[in-house]
């Protein structure tokens, strides 16, 4: 795992019977349950998260407008490694014609 997660955004709608999202959720839990690396299936993909010991919790619910909205968001810090890889920088790049000339 040595990569130190910077900018990440990833966000899924769509919609689900309540059995296929009780499903989804079960399975974060048990990932959750089971350690710090946390493999989550998406459609046709897989994101791995490192999660610590603790994290922090929040839990919204809003009834209005004819529907009710319910929001469970988990936080924690990037965990930083000291094993970690170095990342090669790309050489910067040359500026245009116009910028050398004047």
């Amino acid at each position: 795992m040595g990569d130190i997660v910077k900018d990440l955004k990833f966000e899924q709608k769509g919609s689900l019977s309540r059995l296929e999202a009780a499903d989804q959720l079960s399975a974060l839990a048990e990932a959750l349950r089971q350690g710090g690396n946390v493999e989550l299936e998406f459609g046709s993909g897989t994101l791995s998260l490192q999660v610590p010991d603790e994290v922090s919790t929040e839990i919204e619910i809003e009834a209005g407008d004819g529907q009710v909205e319910l929001e469970v968001e988990l936080k924690w810090p990037t965990l930083q490694t000291e094993a970690a890889p170095s990342r090669t920088k790309r050489p910067a790049r040359s500026r245009s014609k116009a910028a050398r000339t004047s």
